[in-house]
């Protein structure tokens, strides 16, 4: 038998440790709960969480997502300087800004080639690179 939304939800708060209240777990199952990755604002998983019959403040949102990034679970990326997305895959991947629509999507780690990472002031290492390729149709 294929596990349910809320089991998947369940086990991916387990993986990371996060206290599975009932909130968190609500947004888990919008998050992963179906095995494919999102990318979502706060805004967007709030509106999802009220069509889903979740009662759910924004606020709530917002703390989660933080608390989500902070054990490892998600990564924030901004865009626009005052909109961050949430990511639910974890590797290090590209992504394409739709600037027509504002959705975020991953985009192919070809699309991307460094030939040498940057040079970091002393005492410093680079703990990630964000890249964003924004999309305007001709």
């Amino acid at each position: 038998m294929a596990a349910t939304a809320t089991e998947i939800g369940r086990k991916w708060l387990q993986s990371a440790d996060v206290r599975p209240t009932k909130q968190r777990i609500a947004l888990a199952e919008l998050l992963v709960g179906d095995g494919q990755n999102r990318h979502v604002t706060a805004e967007s998983l709030y509106a999802a969480a009220s069509n889903h019959g979740d009662s759910v403040s924004l606020a709530t949102v917002y703390n989660t997502l933080r608390a989500f990034c902070d054990s490892g679970l998600m990564q924030e990326i901004a865009v626009e300087g005052h909109t961050s997305y949430f990511d639910t895959r974890m590797d290090e991947h590209p992504h394409y800004y739709w600037e027509s629509s504002g959705a975020l999507t991953d985009a192919p780690k070809s699309a991307i080639a460094f030939a040498r990472e940057p040079d970091t002031p002393a005492g410093t290492k680079i703990s990630r690179i964000d890249v964003v390729i924004r999309l305007d149709k001709d």
